[in-house]
This record gives C-alpha cells, sequence and structure tokens, in this order.
C-alpha cells in the first residue's frame, strides 16, 4: 500500500507533517478550532431556520418529516464542510489528493483496520451484548433480525444508527481533525478538543427536552443535557483516538452506529427479563452481565493498542509514546 500511495503522489504523513526544520503550519490552532466550531453550527443551526425542522411543543424531533428534512440538512451540512476542508488541506497545506483521501479517512478505507476498531470495542460492551442477545432476545435469532428490521422501517432508528453516525463522524472526524494535523497540534489537544466541540454540539438538546417534557423540573432537564455533554464528549475523544490510529473513516462510523445501538451499560441493578410475565429474575445472569462488563474492560485496555495498530495511522505510532 505505501508503494501505491507513492505512486500516486501521497507523502508519508510523518514526513510531511514532521520534518527536521519544519516551516510554520498553514494554520494555526486556533483557526482550525474555530473552523470546527463554525462546522458545529452548521451542523444543528439550520435546525431551527424552518418550521419544518425546528422543534415545538407540537411537532416532536422523533417525527419522520422532521427526521428526513434533518437528514438533508446535515447532508448538505457534511458536504460544504468536506469541501471546505479540502480546499484548505490543498490550497493552504499543498497535500495532493491522495494525501488529502488519506488524512479524512476516505481512502483507503482499512476495511480491516476498521473490523478491528469494532471488535475492541465491542469487548468493552461485553456485559451489555450478553444482556441484550441472552438474556432479553432469549436466545431467538428472530429478535435480533427484527432490531434490524427497525432500521429499515423506522425513522428514528435509521437517523440514530445511520444517518446520525455517518454525518456525524464525516463532519467531526473527518472534516474536523485534519485540520488539527495540519495546524500541528499536539495529539492531546486533537484528542481532547474537537470532542469538546462534539459533545456541545449536543447540547442543543436541551432546549429540545424542555419545549417537548415541560413537565420536566429545569434541573433535571439541566442534568440529563449535562450528562449526555459528559458521554458525547468521551466518546468523541474515544472515536478520535481510533480515527487517528486507524486512519478509517468507515472505522469510527462502525463504532459510533455499535455504540449507538448499544447505548449506555447497565452499572448497577439486577438483570430481568422484562418479557417475563413475572419479570423474571436470574442471579445467574446479574453475575454473568457484571462478570463480563469488568472482563470486557480488561480485554478492551489490555488489547487498545494492539487492535488499533495500523499501517493507514493518521500520525506515527511514536507520537502517541
Amino acid at each position: 500500500m505505501p508503494a501505491l500511495l507513492s505512486l500516486l503522489g501521497f507523502r508519508p504523513l510523518a514526513d510531511w507533517w514532521h520534518k527536521d526544520d519544519p516551516p510554520p503550519p498553514p494554520i494555526t490552532t486556533g483557526t482550525a478550532s474555530l473552523l470546527l466550531v463554525l462546522y458545529a453550527l452548521a451542523y444543528f443551526l439550520p435546525f431551527y431556520a424552518s418550521s419544518t425542522t425546528r422543534p415545538s411543543p407540537t411537532l416532536s424531533r422523533d417525527a419522520p418529516s422532521v427526521i428526513r428534512a434533518r437528514i438533508r440538512s446535515v447532508t448538505l451540512t457534511c458536504v460544504l464542510c468536506t469541501l471546505s476542508t479540502f480546499a484548505i488541506l490543498s490550497t493552504t497545506a499543498g497535500a495532493p489528493p491522495p494525501t488529502i483521501l488519506h488524512l479524512t479517512g476516505i481512502w483507503p478505507a482499512a476495511v480491516v483496520d476498521a473490523l478491528r476498531a469494532l471488535l475492541l470495542t465491542a469487548l468493552l460492551f461485553a456485559g451489555p451484548l450478553f444482556h441484550a442477545l441472552v438474556v432479553e432476545s432469549g436466545y431467538r435469532p428472530s429478535a435480533w433480525t427484527a432490531a434490524l428490521a427497525e432500521v429499515w422501517t423506522e425513522w428514528p432508528a435509521w437517523r440514530n444508527l445511520v444517518a446520525g453516525p455517518v454525518t456525524e463522524e464525516v463532519l467531526f472526524r473527518s472534516a474536523s481533525v485534519p485540520l488539527m494535523l495540519v495546524a500541528r497540534t499536539s495529539l492531546a489537544k486533537t484528542i481532547l478538543l474537537s470532542p469538546i466541540i462534539f459533545g456541545l454540539a449536543h447540547v442543543h438538546h436541551f432546549y429540545e427536552f424542555r419545549l417537548s417534557h415541560p413537565q420536566v423540573p429545569p434541573a433535571a432537564a439541566l442534568a440529563r443535557s449535562v450528562v449526555q455533554f459528559a458521554y458525547t464528549t468521551l466518546f468523541g475523544a474515544y472515536a478520535t483516538f481510533l480515527f487517528l490510529r486507524s486512519g478509517s473513516l468507515l472505522a469510527v462510523c462502525l463504532v459510533h452506529t455499535f455504540c449507538n445501538c448499544m447505548g449506555l451499560p447497565k452499572v448497577w441493578g439486577r438483570i430481568e427479563r422484562p418479557s417475563s410475565p413475572r419479570a423474571e429474575t436470574s442471579i445467574l445472569w446479574t453475575v454473568t452481565y457484571y462478570t463480563l462488563l469488568v472482563a470486557g474492560a480488561v480485554a478492551w485496555y489490555r488489547n487498545l493498542w494492539i487492535l488499533t495498530e495500523s499501517g493507514n495511522s493518521l500520525v506515527p505510532s511514536a507520537a502517541f509514546a
């Protein structure tokens, strides 16, 4: 692959980014951060510009018409922001097209690396996978296929598992992280700063939640938004790390979809089968779930560097040391 990319005019990123006496970066970290903020605003502000997508007490964000209109809006935003990043990388940074495709994670697709990243994340959700596939589904494959079918028949499922993950990763990873790289922003700032902006892009859900749930006290709604900001920022940092290590947009899209599908892991209480007439409870299920939860977290930590090692990485492996 390196030889092929060299023939296409690709310059190794290690040589392109780190040199013995590098010239000043084409853009500063401040400029890159400002562009990220503008990208985030361009993602959700159009929701409030039209009555079709604007939240109101009588129009839920889960209404099919709202979801379709918002998907069209964010798709257009992703196209425009990606073109903006391409223009900056080409004209300001002087990167050739193959390098831009690599920086944005579009090519090579790195399918194997993407599956390795998905496997790594699945380790972290070993307990929830047991809960979803064994306890709740009762070993019935029909329950799993029915859940997958919802993606194609229910607009909220399509938004949460396809449109949302893909557009957010295109915007906040593919179009944003390369700007931090050409600004030679430190890896720590790249991994932490861009996800904070990603997390802030979800804060507007507080307003939507207040409109649709006016009976909920403001303090409770605020606490809900703080928790959402915390876990979206944490996920954003993880996704940025995976994107830098794998150089694959496909990898972070798959991981984002998987995490949206699983939700937050259950960290207390008994494991029950809600479909049982008597809310059947099993101590064995509970013990198994929490054992897998802890064992999966340990396995995830031990394999974090192994399963994210890639020749397609956007930065040298030594930079993570």
